[in-house]
């Protein structure tokens, strides 16, 4: 009889002789062809390179998209604690592109305020318009993408926080509806949730999903930020019965959204669109969302709501480091203009057009701050939409696995054992601390440049480090006019070749 550690050799030993003839013998991994067994570490390695770096390797501040400390204010404002930072700064105030805001010597008295606001109305005078009282809120986030308990914690913190969120274009599912948030629907290309079965806009279905009274506002996808002229895609593990039956898709194959409205073809024709689409409504706020490649499309935009009634109630100017679950690296990182530089075009042109009154700007693109949401604000934006800082208020660790159905936190996945890891009720209050850190602290800059209201934020409370120990006034960089913009543009242009 041999002794219990023998056994275990002649395991051992008979494992790693079949996995060295089946390294050897195989033809796809060339490392693990030439090194048997040895290679295969490269593999675990590789795999536990981008935890060990995030945890243990890299700093505070060079992670991508979002550094820790980004993260860690998110953190601790969705749990309602103490957010000051000791010590002072650990970013270097005078890396060329760093915004910084001018204080007011005499700042806004703060003694017994409140960080409420005068409403800021959507579609003022439409049948039914849209008050909103938070300057920042839920951006589009489908179901499907995101988990059932991550939705269902994102409306219920919506509606605790006193805020709203958007639906993302997989459709109104039940779980966008079951914290009784105000919803902005999203109408992607693909018709989600408003879909006949050819794949095609069904304005009935349309017309009784808008006559819930938790709908309103409709937004008409166009693009956004992370994939630019590409629809969207929900991979087919994530694609379960009851995602299929809410879309109107197969199981089993991915889900790939066209990149565009075949109704939509030029100006007019959208702004057509959009005016039956909020006839269908009942006279509900409508707007548009794009990404901005240039000045053209918004420049005749912005003179067709100059000289017509029935254009958009908003316009959500997406930046092209918007973030999604799944897009291709060719586009997210060379397509499209950046959310500062696309605001500054869409608040001039509209400015320019005399339509800046009839129309709110919704900037979105890689806000997670209040700071980062000021900004935004003083570029031109009126409303701003955040993703990402509210999935990391429900526990989202940046692992980067959205696209795989394996997120270990439940929020970007539908694997019920990962799912059920997301509590809603107590994700929600963390929704509803992060909404409310937004927007005090957004409240608390706007006293310190001497206003009132965040939407007297502009361009002149700002300035922008060009080079170290030189800041240019963000009114000469971002002039208000698109000729001096042009001009401001063309001067750099000159300087940087003769440079």
């Amino acid at each position: 009889m041999l002794p219990w550690w023998a056994w275990v050799l002649i395991v051992v030993g008979g494992y790693l002789v079949i996995t060295t003839i089946l390294d050897i013998t195989q033809t796809k991994r060339s490392i693990v062809r030439n090194f048997p067994i040895i290679g295969r570490f490269r593999y675990v390695f590789e795999m536990l390179g981008p935890p060990l770096r995030q945890y243990i390797v890299t700093s505070d501040l060079v992670e991508r998209p979002f550094n820790r400390l980004q993260r860690t204010w998110v953190y601790r404002a969705s749990k309602g604690e103490l957010n000051s930072m000791p010590f002072g700064t650990q970013l270097d105030l005078e890396v060329p592109g760093v915004i910084k805001f001018n204080p007011s010597a005499f700042p806004t008295y703060d003694v017994h305020a409140t960080d409420e606001i005068d409403p800021i109305v959507i579609g003022p005078n439409r049948a039914q318009p849209f008050a909103v009282r938070h300057v920042a809120n839920i951006s589009g986030m489908s179901y499907g993408s995101l988990s059932k308990n991550a939705v269902r914690a994102l409306s219920l913190g919506a509606k605790l926080g006193g805020g709203y969120m958007n639906t993302g274009e997989g459709g109104c599912s039940p779980y966008h509806l079951e914290g009784g948030a105000d919803l902005m629907f999203q109408l992607g290309p693909a018709k989600f949730g408003c879909r006949n079965s050819e794949g095609g806009f069904d304005p009935e279905k349309f017309k009784k999903l808008c006559e819930n009274p938790q709908i309103r506002a409709i937004e008409l996808k166009l693009s956004q930020g992370a994939k630019p002229g590409k629809g969207g895609v929900l991979p087919k593990e994530k694609i379960s019965r009851e995602i299929s039956d809410i879309r109107g898709v197969p199981m089993n194959v991915d889900c790939h959204s066209p990149n565009r409205h075949p109704e939509v073809n030029d100006v007019p024709s959208l702004m057509e669109h959009l005016d039956f689409l909020r006839k269908l409504s009942g006279g509900k706020p409508v707007g548009f969302k794009t990404v901005l490649g240039g000045e053209e499309f918004i420049r005749d935009v912005s003179r067709y709501i100059a000289e017509h009634d029935d254009g958009p109630d908003f316009i959500t100017i997406d930046g092209a480091e918007g973030g999604t679950g799944a897009a291709p690296m060719s586009l997210s990182d060379h397509m499209g203009l950046g959310l500062q530089e696309a605001l500054v075009i869409a608040d001039n042109h509209l400015r320019e057009a005399g339509a800046r009154k009839k129309v709110l700007v919704i900037g979105s693109g890689r806000c997670i701050t209040g700071a980062e949401v000021a900004i935004a604000l003083g570029l031109g934006a009126d409303l701003v939409h955040i993703a990402r800082g509210f999935m990391f208020a429900l526990g989202c660790i940046q692992a980067l696995q959205c696209d795989t159905n394996d997120c270990p936190t439940g929020v970007a996945t539908n694997n019920k054992w990962l799912v059920r890891g997301l509590v809603p009720k107590e994700k929600s209050r963390r929704v509803a601390n992060y909404l409310h850190a937004i927007h005090h602290d957004v409240m608390m800059i706007a006293r310190a440049l001497g206003v009132t209201h965040p939407n007297e934020i502009d361009r002149h409370h700002m300035s922008m480090i060009v080079e170290p120990g030189r800041r240019v006034a963000l009114t000469e960089i971002y002039p208000s006019s698109m000729k001096a913009f042009h001009e401001t543009r063309l001067i750099r242009r000159e300087k940087s070749d003769a440079a």
